[in-house]
């Protein structure tokens, strides 16, 4: 049973969450030959104020990416 725990910062949008949970599964359906009804995939956001990289805040060092159309 597969159990993948990503954590991003904030700002993904609602299809880019699905599009993430339907390529891990895939990923794993293909290189592992899992059941995708016994993957889990949980993703956890994380305010970029609340994530540090290189010595600083991610909020301090440059503005979140855009979102994709």
């Amino acid at each position: 049973m597969p159990y993948v725990n990503l954590q991003i910062t904030k700002g993904a949008t609602r299809a880019q969450k699905a599009e993430i949970v339907r390529e891990f599964t895939a990923t794993l359906v293909r290189v592992l030959a899992k059941n995708p009804q016994n993957t889990h995939i949980v993703i956890q956001e994380i305010e970029r104020e609340d994530w540090g990289h290189g010595g600083q805040l991610v909020a301090d060092r440059s503005p979140p990416s855009p979102e994709k159309a």
